[in-house]
């Protein structure tokens, strides 16, 4: 998961970057067309509505984001759910793994 910016005109809407999601199994990428200065929670949201209605929830998400922009997301997301819930996810440009537990 990556955001793509600095390439697309805006619009109407001023949708000025693309989130790109890829599937590493089925190597499926979508493409989100959405605001450069998205939040965690809109970028939840955005997950939510694309990606889990039709995919379901991923055990693993690897993105190149700072640890406090993936925290808030998966916090994020996981009060949208409504689940509690203990998962893990890593950074791609580490060998971690953090563990973050979501509370509704």
């Amino acid at each position: 998961m990556d955001w793509v910016t600095g390439i697309f005109p805006g619009g109407k809407e001023n949708l000025n970057a693309c989130l790109v999601i890829v599937n590493r199994y089925s190597k499926i990428s979508m493409f989100l067309p959405c605001h450069k200065e998205e939040t965690a929670i809109n970028t939840a949201l955005l997950f939510w509505n694309n990606i889990i209605s039709t995919c379901g929830i991923p055990k693993i998400i690897i993105s190149d984001r700072d640890q406090k922009f993936t925290s808030e997301f998966w916090t994020n997301l996981y009060e949208i759910i409504g689940k509690e819930t203990h998962i893990f996810y890593s950074l791609s440009f580490t060998d971690r793994w953090f563990s973050l537990k979501g509370d509704p």
